[in-house]
Order: structure tokens, then C-alpha cells, then sequence
């Protein structure tokens, strides 16, 4: 249950009820549905709530705001509800302050929904699918994986608390140039290694690291010669074949460590070998969006996208500065391009799969290509302006010692995914990139590996250890919340620390919404500060037994609520630290 929710809802029901009276009494106008909302105040000084319905409504009411208020607030029974008192501020404010009721229902209601705590329906079943990472399966994974593949496993996990049905997807590039440059480049390799280095140029644009050379080491130890008198088109798929099979494995893996598993790794290769690129493409032809020049087949891509700018209003002269292009779907060659092979794929996703909405994650220097994939679907009837939704991550810089990092202390190369991990714990490395994806992350390697609360995740999952250390040595079983006094928990730290535990749900949410899961971190490092604020200040141990067992009770709601938290982001809650 959402008791922020919850008490904004009965906010708005004693202040309509607090109009039927004074309307009934002839003190205000009757027949008058009244407008407004109810917000937290960032300083509650005055109040818990804060309600406007006086100031929205002043006109109908036929009378000035703060006279309204106090009208309203003069009607307003608050006996029964979770509220112990009501004033009237500025020009017309109604603030509400809690009563005791309501802290006690948050931790009966968390104790209530146990390890389901935070999860809502705001989704309503919805089928979601989130794409992310989808490296290229030729090379190691990088910085920016490892970044999005965080963000992508967290806001799938917030997507399911907040109610969607989640499918996570990798998306294999095993087809098209970048295959054929990896089965060059490992060619190239093998030829060094049977001719000498000196005797084959390596091609300019193939790919130049360690791992290719490792590889056409590997291809050499298992087939010795004999791909020499193979045609070139079978030595390079048996190549591209022979890389793959060993690269997709440690991707595997490397993610499987990083805590990231997937439903589905979807082949790009499928969609040609089916045909079904074929048929996506001569499905946009029927419906007249693309053309032949040059011995190519393209995309009416500028009047696609020109025509839903000029619906939205854009102006001619505004459109034209965005120089907008067309197109390649198929080559001269006859073979179709990646742009085409990605339309087809998300075609699938929606007309053969059936999800409601497709979230992908992709990197900053992919923002060009929003448009024109969003504008694709819309040309195949798949409404992809509401129903696909890209999110776009900036970059990653590794620090030490204040300094740009770019090599691996153990390897000499690159950092790649697989590095980061044996430098640094995974727990940070997640919490550390699950920040907000329009955001640089700068990824300090030193602070991620030091154990005090000027690490963040160190700091949250102290406060759960903490926790668990101080429940264990009490000597004290934690009583079920229906059997404690909650009502003694009346300091200001015990409040806050409770209005923090509430806020959960609403957190969750909003994450989902906004496709920000980084919403958790910053919810769960203040959870941990406020409970820190109450440890030193509320004694438990020390305590009258009845406010012992409340103050127990509201530990062991944090303890629950931290693990839950930072399960969603795929961080562990220690019991020792």
C-alpha cells in the first residue's frame, strides 16, 4: 500500500467532506466540485500535508482563499482519520499535520506486506520489454556496457514492482559488416601467425585488439591448416562462427557475474535467415514509404519524420535546418543494412510478440537514431512514437588518485567489464552506475573499493548490518508490529525515519515512470542516513520495554525495507560487515 498515497487521498475526502457541511450550513455555495491538490511541503515545519483546494477553488467559492480556508478548516472533522490537526497559512493553504495512527499503519502495513513492500499497479499488467547492453559481439564489454547494463537491470526490476510484465532481452549483432570484419580481422590473424606478421597486412578498419589475436590462436590450435583451401566465403563464416562461439559464452558469463541475466538472447541472424527482414522491407514498400535510386531501395525517412513534425506544428523553415535524410534498406549488392535488420527486429517485438511498450538503452551517440526507428514503426502502423521509448546514457570516465584510468592494472589493456570487476566489488559497481542516465558517471575506482560511510554503498549497507548486529545482541525476539505500543514512537527521528520508510512505494513509482531506477539509490543512502540519525539519538537497548519492542519494531522495518530497496538495484544486504 501506498500510505503517502493513501494519507493525500484522505487529505482530499475530510476536505470535500468539509465542504458538503459548510454548504449545508450556508457558508459556502453549494453544488461546487472543488479543485486542488495535496502535496508534501518541502519544509514541514507547518505541516505533513499541505492542501490548495482553497486557492484553486476561490472563484466558485465566491470568496476570497484564506477566508475559504478557514471556512473549510471550521467544518473539517478529523476524528477517525490519520490527521491531529489542521491550520491555515499564506494566502490559503490548509496544512495537515499526522497523528500518532499514522506512523503506526506504515510499519504495520510494511509487516504486513513483507518482501512485497513497494510494489504497486501502476503498470497494470502491461508487457514491457527492456533492451539493453546488446554489445557487439566481437570484442569485450566496455565501460559504457557495464554502465547500461546496470540501468537496464534495475529499471526492469522497478518496472516489476511498479507492476508491468518485464521480458529482459540481449540483441546478438551476428550479422551484417561487423560480422565480416570480425571474420576478416580473425583471417587476417590466422595468416600472420602461418605466414609471419610481416608477410599480411592487417585490413585498416578490422579490429585491432588482443582478443582477435587470441582468438586466431585458438582457431589455428584446433584446425592446424586446413582452412587455408576453403573458399573465402565458408573460412569466414566458419571463423565469424568460431568466435562467436566463444565470445557469446564470456558475455555470459561476464554479465552472469555482474548479476544480469536475460529471457531471451535474440539473434539478428535469425531475422535474415527466416526472411522476415525481407518481408518488413516490402511491407514499407506496399505502404509507400520507400523508393529505388542508385540501384539501392531507401526509406522515405525525411517525409516521415518532416511529416509528424509539421502535425506537431513545426515550422517549414525550422524542419529544413534539421536536414533531414533518407535511408539505406537494401544495397546495391542486394544485401540489406543494419538499419533495416534493427527495423524488422522491432517490428517483431511488437506485431509477433505482442509488448505494449519497448524501452531501449542505448548510448548518447545513438541520439540520431531515435527519430528515424521511432518514425519506422509509425510507417508499419506500430505507433512507435508512444510505444517505443529509448533511454540515452552519457558517458563513463574511471578515476584513480584523481587521474583518468583507461588501462587495467592487471591486464595493460583497455578496461573492459571483466577488469572492472576484479578490481572492484560488484555491489559498488552497480550502485556506482545506476545514477541517472543523463547524467556523466564518474566512477572513482578508489572510493568504490573503501570500506566508510564516505562510500555510498558501504554506507547503506553498514546501516543494514548494523541493524542486524544490534537485533541479534539485544537478547530481545523483535514482537509482530499489531503488538507494540507504536504510538511511543514520537521523537522527530522516529517520524522522519518512518516518513521515509512510507515513501517507498511512491519512490518506486515515479522510478518507473521517468525510467529513472537511480530514484532508489538516492531513496535507500537517505533511508540509511535517517536511521543512523535515529540510532544515535533513540536508545534501544537502554529503553522502558514497551518502548524497546516499538523501537524494535521500527529497526527491523528499516532492516526489511533496505534489503528490499537494494535488491531492486541488485546490491546485496550484508548481515555482517
Amino acid at each position: 500500500m501506498n500510505m503517502v498515497q493513501k494519507a493525500k487521498e484522505q487529505v482530499g475526502a475530510l476536505v470535500n467532506a468539509a465542504y458538503l457541511k459548510a454548504a449545508e450550513a450556508g457558508e459556502l455555495p453549494a453544488g461546487v466540485t472543488l479543485n486542488g491538490s495535496v502535496e508534501i511541503p518541502k519544509d514541514t515545519a507547518n505541516g505533513d500535508y499541505a492542501a490548495n483546494f482553497a486557492m484553486a477553488s476561490a472563484k466558485l467559492l465566491r470568496m476570497q482563499p484564506r477566508k475559504a480556508a478557514e471556512t473549510l478548516v471550521k467544518h473539517m472533522e478529523l476524528e477517525g482519520s490519520w490527521f491531529e490537526e489542521v491550520s491555515v497559512a499564506g494566502p490559503g493553504f490548509m496544512n495537515f499535520r499526522m497523528g500518532s495512527k499514522w506512523y503506526g499503519d506504515v510499519l504495520k502495513n510494511v509487516c504486513a506486506e513483507g518482501d512485497s513492500y513497494g510494489r504497486d499497479d501502476f503498470g497494470r499488467g502491461k508487457r514491457v520489454m527492456v533492451e539493453f547492453v546488446s554489445a557487439n559481439p566481437t570484442g569485450p564489454m566496455h565501460m559504457g556496457n557495464a554502465r547500461g547494463g546496470v540501468l537496464g537491470d534495475a529499471l526492469a526490476s522497478v518496472l516489476d514492482c511498479a507492476g508491468f510484465e518485464v521480458w529482459r532481452e540481449f540483441y546478438v549483432n551476428d550479422a551484417g559488416n561487423q560480422i565480416e570484419k570480425f571474420a576478416s580481422s580473425i583471417e587476417a590473424r590466422c595468416l600472420q601467425l602461418a605466414l609471419g606478421e610481416d608477410a599480411v597486412e592487417f585490413p585498416e578498419d578490422g579490429y585491432h585488439g588482443d582478443d582477435i589475436k587470441e582468438l586466431a590462436a585458438l582457431f589455428t590450435e584446433r584446425y592446424g591448416r586446413e582452412w587455408m583451401d576453403m573458399p573465402t566465403e565458408e573460412r569466414h563464416r566458419r571463423m565469424a562462427a568460431f568466435g562467436l562461439e566463444h565470445n557469446l559464452p564470456k558475455m555470459k558469463s561476464d554479465l552472469c557475474r555482474y548479476g544480469i541475466n536475460y529471457d531471451e538472447w535474440f539473434f539478428e541472424s535469425s531475422l535474415h535467415s527466416s526472411g522476415y527482414v525481407a518481408e518488413t522491407v516490402e511491407k514499407l514498400t506496399e505502404n509507400g514509404f520507400t523508393y529505388e535510386k542508385d540501384g539501392a531501395l531507401w526509406l522515405k525517412t525525411s517525409e516521415i519524420i518532416g511529416g509528424k513534425l509539421r502535425a506537431a506544428g513545426k515550422k517549414e523553415e525550422d524542419i529544413a535546418k534539421l536536414e533531414l535524410k533518407d535511408d539505406v534498406l537494401r544495397r546495391g549488392n542486394g544485401f540489406y543494412t543494419y538499419f533495416a535488420a534493427d527495423i524488422a527486429y522491432h517490428r517483431n517485438k511488437f506485431e509477433q510478440r505482442g509488448f505494449d511498450k519497448v524501452i531501449n538503452i542505448w548510448g548518447a551517440d545513438h541520439h540520431g537514431h531515435v527519430a528515424r526507428l521511432k518514425g519506422a514503426m509509425d510507417a508499419l502502423g506500430l505507433d512507435g512514437e508512444n510505444r517505443l521509448d529509448v533511454v540515452l546514457m552519457q558517458l563513463v570516465k574511471l578515476t584513480r588518485d584523481g587521474q583518468v584510468v583507461r588501462m587495467s592494472k592487471r591486464t595493460g589493456k583497455a578496461i573492459s567489464l571483466s577488469d572492472l570487476l576484479d578490481e572492484v566489488p560488484v555491489d559498488a559497481a552497480r550502485y556506482f552506475f545506476n545514477s541517472r542516465p543523463d547524467s556523466p558517471v564518474e566512477f572513482d575506482l578508489d572510493l568504490a573499493v573503501r570500506q566508510d560511510s564516505e562510500n555510498p554503498v558501504y554506507y547503506v549497507q553498514y546501516a543494514h548490518a548494523r541493524i542486524c548486529t544490534m537485533l541479534s545482541a539485544v537478547g530481545r525476539a523483535v514482537p509482530e508490529a499489531d503488538a507494540a505500543d507504536l504510538s511511543l514512537l514520537s521523537t522527530e527521528q522516529e517520524k522522519e525515519l518512518i516518513k521515509q520508510i512510507a515513501a517507498l512505494p511512491e519512490e518506486l513509482r515515479v522510478a518507473a515512470r521517468d525510467y529513472d531506477p537511480s530514484r532508489v539509490n538516492k531513496y535507500v543512502t537517505e533511508l540509511a542516513a535517517r536511521f543512523h540519525r535515529f540510532y544515535t539519538v533513540c536508545r534501544i537497548k537502554d529503553a522502558e520495554p514497551e518502548l524497546m519492542d516499538a523501537r524494535l519494531v521500527l529497526a527491523d522495518t528499516v532492516r526489511r525495507v533496505i534489503a528490499i530497496s537494494l535488491g531492486i538495484i541488485g546490491v546485496s544486504a550484508p548481515e555482517k560487515m
